[in-house]
């Protein structure tokens, strides 16, 4: 079985090479990555153990969500962008949530400090709840999208002021 972080990591180091599709088998898993030509979605297939089922198989296609357009100040202006802040990407299409249980607190908020470890969200996948963590220390100054919304692979999630 592949950890998340596993699968994360491998998908950045396939996109950021020159290697167009990888395989890798372990202890009975299988995870396959391809990147696609200009005119084809991406997939990204692995066994997901899941409660009501032994394997299930997920694809998940690459579509630019209306939350990655460029967000507009009051004015109508486009935000500049501070490229010191780090994004914190959904790993997966899913249904974000902010808590752990609809009547509980969020995890975090504007102004949270959070370290590497801290869970930020909870993105819901295929009836598995998948808690993200920060993967950096510093101060969470935006939240980009809502409870309950609905949020693609890479899709960013927060902005944090690293330290």
């Amino acid at each position: 079985m592949f950890k998340l972080s596993e699968i994360k990591e491998l998908i950045k180091l396939v996109d950021q090479s020159s290697l167009q599709e990888l395989e890798i088998e372990n202890e009975g898993a299988r995870l396959s990555i391809r990147k696609p030509n200009k005119t084809e979605p991406v997939y990204v297939s692995a066994p997901v153990q899941h409660s009501y089922a032994p394997i299930a198989q997920a694809s998940y296609a690459n579509t630019a969500p209306a939350a990655l357009e460029a967000p507009v100040n009051a004015n109508g202006q486009a935000k500049q962008e501070d490229s010191s802040l780090h994004k914190i990407v959904s790993p997966m299409v899913g249904t974000f949530y902010q808590s752990a249980s609809p009547g509980s607190a969020p995890f975090v908020s504007v102004g949270s400090k959070v370290t590497d470890k801290t869970v930020v969200c909870i993105v819901e996948a295929m009836k598995l709840m998948n808690e993200i963590e920060a993967e950096v220390k510093g101060e969470i100054v935006e939240i980009l999208v809502e409870n309950g919304q609905l949020v693609e692979y890479g899709q960013p999630l927060f902005l944090v002021r690293p330290e």
